[in-house]
């Protein structure tokens, strides 16, 4: 079924985006000016090596985890002998679901949210706040809806539509909300790296559907939409090392091609958001990640591993300071 959504009052003021240029001269943070015009007039910015090795170190230890308890689980199903501990990092799982169906892995999720410190500490990685305060000023929440993708190879869920991330919370009052894309290892043509369509991010939601064929029900942007779009604007591929970084809003269509390699494409999409915005806690709890103004009440990992939003207060995702106004 089609989906249209109703034109609010901030679809309907996207000619004068919150997140325009005019509003960027004045925040800190690391971009250039260039780099804050390229994202504001294309919707997307990549930098490249952003993060390196030993900085995705701990989020590369939490996905390891997470296999192994996958890893555990098939042995105990009988679906698989051997947990292949020490295979590395890009083909374990890969090679942990060579010969099981599509079915088995969507037992795990198309992608995964765990409470596991390595992704706390990626989401309050300096680098990355730094960046994201060049955009949308220094008071920064991170959004609830991060995710590990483990692009399997030949896993139909794997391969990601064409869609706008705020198909996937269209009604929230959230704007602008910055997705911020890392592969942890090189995203290529081959394992099924990132397209886009630069400058459809200032439109609104656009029609879409949730789509029947992976049974991952993906919401897509309706095809004619999205061919008519490709004719006015080309559609770029994004191969990308491992550790640089996608920025882009979350109207922006986009896509991503299966996996026709022997390994795991790995990647996370973690998003942020100015404070005074919708916390969208009915997808979870997000947390207070960077305060310039109250710094003390920025969420602590044991803050977040307790669902609590902010230090001292701020739980399942309401707080004084993300409760639509700005930090007492």
């Amino acid at each position: 079924m089609n989906k249209t959504i109703p034109m609010t009052g901030v679809d309907a003021a996207l000619t004068t985006p919150l997140d325009s240029i005019g509003h960027m001269t004045s925040f800190g943070g690391s971009l250039s000016m260039g780099q804050r015009r390229q994202y504001d007039q294309d919707g997307y910015l990549v930098i490249e090596n952003l993060l390196t090795h030993d900085e995705l170190a701990p989020a590369r230890e939490a996905m390891t985890q997470k296999v192994d308890m996958i890893a555990d689980a098939l042995v105990e199903a009988g679906l698989i002998k051997d947990t292949l501990k020490s295979q590395t990092f890009p083909l374990r799982l890969a090679e942990l679901f060579s010969g099981l169906d599509d079915a088995v892995f969507l037992k795990f999720g198309r992608s995964w949210r765990d409470r596991l410190p390595g992704y706390y500490h990626l989401m309050r990685q300096p680098k990355i706040l730094d960046a994201v305060e060049s955009l949308i000023g220094p008071e920064i929440f991170s959004n609830p809806v991060y995710n590990v993708r483990p692009k399997v190879p030949k896993v139909a869920a794997g391969a990601v539509p064409w869609h706008q991330d705020k198909s996937y919370w269209p009604d929230a009052n959230s704007n602008p909300v910055i997705t911020v894309w890392i592969p942890l290892v090189d995203s290529t043509h081959e394992n099924g790296c990132i397209h886009l369509i630069p400058g459809t991010h200032r439109q609104r939601v656009i029609k879409y559907h949730n789509e029947n064929y992976s049974g991952t029900a993906y919401t897509e942007t309706n095809l004619d939409i999205v061919e008519r779009e490709a004719k006015k604007r080309a559609i770029i591929a994004l191969p990308m090392s491992a550790g640089s970084a996608l920025f882009f809003n979350d109207r922006l269509l986009h896509s991503s091609t299966p996996n026709q390699s022997d390994h795991v494409r790995w990647s996370v999409d973690l998003r942020y958001q100015p404070i005074d915005q919708d916390p969208m806690s009915g997808h979870g709890a997000g947390f207070l990640a960077r305060s310039r103004q109250n710094p003390e009440r920025v969420a602590t990992l044991e803050d977040w591993l307790a669902h609590r939003t902010e230090a001292n207060g701020g739980v399942d995702g309401k707080s004084g300071a993300l409760s639509g106004r700005a930090v007492p």
